[in-house]
């Protein structure tokens, strides 16, 4: 559909200014029906700016704006993946504030009928810059698992930091993995989330090469595992281990590069989603989950594909720092009335960077409002004496 252009203003490439058309947004229906993959999506939080708490040392949220965010997610059609890398767990968000986050979110939950909601554990809570026994891995892994059972939650198993750095053999991950889900009360998902997102979890599994690392992953999935939730952004690699996954386990995309064809998968299978993309795209997301349900695959790529691009932008190396991207869309789109992230972590992307985004995102026709997105845009490039 032809989008006109309704607002014009100024963004830096390079070392100049250039006029940009921005087009009216594009129009998404909210599902009236279930989709047919299941579709999870990470979700961010959103600072306290009036804190007087200092930002790199201590979290501090905005808890209204940061729940209304999930019921804008829930809106949509979408679970809820909480208290993951998406919310700067390991960037920021500490596991005490982690925890009153999941259990605010699962509460919320309860008043939104159909909403859905899994939270991360892990073992964050140890210190770091030391090894562990894998007696006292196994243990903080419980106490994070018990605190969000006690809650009522549903878990996502989080990759660690202090496994990756202690395991001495893929031996060490098997005894850890294989005593957690012998006593969860409910099927989890395993979280695989690759280097290129956190440095730390080089080598997990005990195998550098990861079709090896695949290999002792697969091997302790089974009993209590709903799924496995891959971040490697390698669809070769994930449709490998999706052929290859036990009956009745599922394969969750976390591939924010090639999202779109492998949800939409191929004669032997499909990969259901668990992805941080979803946070910023989930109109568009949502639209296309419901052309696939509908079996009509051709407007399915005609809305997700222009997302692709955008996707890749906001994911691009250092990919840790894609949070920094989340959270400028929510802000361009009036989810919350600042661009303060815990931990600073605002200045982690470059204004080039901020610009380009916000020229891909209109060319997805997600910038709901236009107007408030260019002012926004323009407040911005001020701050940074471009304006």
């Amino acid at each position: 559909m032809k989008r006109d252009t309704i607002l014009t203003l100024k963004l830096p490439r390079g070392d100049r200014l250039e006029d940009y058309a921005v087009r009216e947004p594009s129009r998404f229906e909210r599902p009236k029906a279930p989709f047919t993959r299941k579709a999870l999506a990470a979700a961010h939080v959103v600072a306290d700016p009036l804190s007087a708490k200092e930002p790199w040392l201590e979290a501090a949220l905005d808890w209204d704006a940061t729940i209304a965010y999930r019921r804008h997610l829930w809106s949509w059609g979408f679970g809820v993946a909480e208290a993951m890398d998406t919310a700067q767990r390991g960037m920021g968000l500490d596991w005490a504030t982690s925890l009153l986050l999941i259990e605010k979110t699962v509460t919320e939950s309860r008043a939104v009928p159909g909403a859905e909601v899994w939270s991360g554990a892990g073992t964050d809570h140890l210190p770091a810059g030391k090894a562990y026994s894998i007696p006292e891995i196994i243990a903080a892994y419980e106490m994070q698992c018990a605190a969000i059972e006690k809650l009522g939650g549903r878990i996502i198993l989080m990759a660690s930091r202090a496994l990756a750095a202690s395991a001495r053999s893929p031996d060490d991950y098997a005894r850890v993995y294989e005593r957690i889900l012998s006593q969860v009360k409910e099927p989890v998902i395993i979280h695989w989330l690759g280097e290129m997102f956190d440095p730390g979890l080089e080598g997990y599994w005990g195998k550098k090469d990861p079709l090896a690392a695949m290999e002792v992953c697969l091997s302790i999935l089974g009993k209590n595992v709903d799924g496995i939730k891959v971040s490697l952004l390698d669809k070769e690699k994930e449709i490998v281990m999706r052929r290859n996954l036990p009956s009745g386990v599922r394969m969750y995309t976390g591939d924010d590069f090639n999202f779109a064809e492998l949800i939409e998968g191929d004669e032997i299978g499909y990969s259901d989603a668990l992805l941080g993309i979803f946070d910023s795209i989930a109109p568009a997301a949502s639209q296309a989950l419901t052309f696939l349900a509908e079996k009509q695959n051709a407007r399915y790529h005609d809305v997700l594909s222009p997302t692709v691009p955008l996707s890749r932008h906001i994911f691009q190396a250092p990919t840790r720092f894609y949070k920094t991207g989340v959270v400028f869309m929510a802000w361009l789109n009036g989810h919350q009335d600042h661009f303060v992230m815990v931990g600073g972590q605002q200045s982690a992307r470059h204004v080039l960077h901020l610009a380009d985004l916000f020229r891909l995102a209109d060319a997805a026709g997600l910038l709901a409002d236009p107007a408030l997105a260019c002012s926004r845009m323009k407040q911005l490039l001020g701050v940074h004496g471009c304006g």
